[in-house]
């Protein structure tokens, strides 16, 4: 069978590479596919890593918070992805559409936080509220 041709199939993480990129500016990071993978779950322990800590700044976040309305504060909602959007301009290292790939995991990522926020917020007592 001719390189290449096998389908259905996962690549060789020890072979060499299949394709080439057409922009001459373009330098490979890896030699391998496996190096390719060790490096993203590397990178990936460390986002999982401050993923967590942003978590329990967003759970404490909920302290402040007086309504449901305030728990998903729109507005910071909207400068957040504002934000990282600029973030991933600043940041981009020649990925297409980095831009897109940000706001829609941060999107993501806020849904799932405000909704554990809410949760934390609904089991919370009014601050000094001996019996609540």
């Amino acid at each position: 069978m001719t390189r290449g041709t096998l389908t259905g199939q996962e690549p060789d993480p020890q072979g060499a590479p299949l394709r080439e990129y057409t922009d001459p500016a373009y330098r490979p990071l890896c030699a391998t596919l496996s190096e390719v993978r060790a490096n993203i779950d590397r990178l990936d322990d460390a986002i999982v890593r401050l993923i967590a800590e942003r978590a329990m700044y967003v759970k404490d976040a909920a302290r402040f918070k007086r309504d449901a309305f305030q728990v998903s504060a729109p507005a910071r909602q909207a400068e957040v992805f504002d934000k990282v959007r600029r973030l991933a301009e600043r940041h981009d290292q020649g990925f297409e559409n980095l831009d897109q790939v940000v706001d829609a995991a941060y999107r993501a990522m806020v849904a799932a936080f405000i909704a554990n926020e809410q949760t934390y917020f609904n089991n919370m007592k009014i601050a000094g509220d001996k019996h609540g």
